[in-house]
């Protein structure tokens, strides 16, 4: 089966409902503790190769979680952000403060100018994204695109939490890249099941986002994700009205936004 298509284990009847994601989908694969190693000497490379001057992008999400951990845990030198698109759930936003009081670290914390993210909604609604695919592209543009580029600015190298098995968009990734404007991008967990995810988070007792216990497998900004039901696609809760096309937000993909509906970079409010 492609590894694309592969849908979220299953548990009995009346245990799927009590059950936490530790526990519904803990599932070391045979390669799980050389996977540990090649994802930690992955991120000793890119801290050998770009000193100082490597970011995780970070979505709070299970995936970017196992490298917090990973990063906190050795010691790298590797600083930690995330965005908040202001539409995230209170459960992500709570989610922040638990990993700055676990690991007793900072997290840089970028946002879309927030008189940006006004004009887009009092032009085009705060159902703008429902509407059409260009307008959800717009949308993920100005929260997501913008503040992404100001995180990178300065950085030659960011660390992202892909995986091949999440969609068939994401399949062709290789777990070092170099993009068009010569930053490098490493994704350690490329070959990771979702099983080997949960394992680790299991096994080291990693903090985690209360909604993927909710059968939230993948979480973005709370318009846009839903739960998913067993034998869904482990991305399928994401723009789930989009029927066609790639449903990716730009942010590792090859599609320029929408420059008539993304702002100039501005400070954060």
């Amino acid at each position: 089966m492609d590894t694309a298509a592969r849908s979220l284990p299953s548990l009995p009847a009346g245990q799927a409902s009590v059950a936490p994601a530790t526990v519904r989908h803990a599932r070391p694969g045979a390669q799980h503790a050389r996977l540990r190693e090649q994802a930690l000497e992955l991120l000793r490379q890119a801290v050998a190769a770009h000193p100082g001057a490597v970011v995780q992008s970070s979505s709070l999400g299970a995936e970017d979680m196992v490298l917090t951990d990973l990063i906190q845990r050795h010691g790298l030198d590797i600083r930690v952000a995330t965005l908040d698109t202001g539409a995230l759930h209170p459960q992500t936003l709570q989610l922040m403060q638990r990993v700055r009081q676990h690991y007793g670290m900072d997290i840089e914390v970028w946002q879309p100018p927030r008189h940006a993210v006004v004009e887009f909604v009092a032009r085009n609604g705060s159902d703008a994204m429902y509407r059409s695919v260009q307008l959800r592209h717009a949308c993920c543009a100005l929260r997501k695109l913008e503040p992404l580029g100001r995180m990178l600015q300065g950085r030659s190298a960011w660390v992202t939490g892909l995986r091949r098995e999440q969609s068939a968009q994401r399949g062709t990734v290789q777990a070092r890249q170099v993009g068009s404007d010569g930053r490098a991008k490493y994704s350690p967990l490329l070959d990771w099941s979702l099983g080997d995810v949960w394992q680790y988070i299991a096994d080291l007792d990693v903090p985690y986002n209360p909604l993927h216990d909710e059968f939230y497998p993948s979480i973005g900004c709370a318009p846009c994700t839903r739960a998913v039901t067993l034998g869904e696609e482990q991305r399928a809760g994401r723009w789930w009205w989009e029927r066609d096309g790639e449903k990716e937000c730009g942010l590792h993909g090859q599609r320029p936004p929408a420059q008539a509906d993304v702002p100039a970079a501005g400070s954060v409010s």
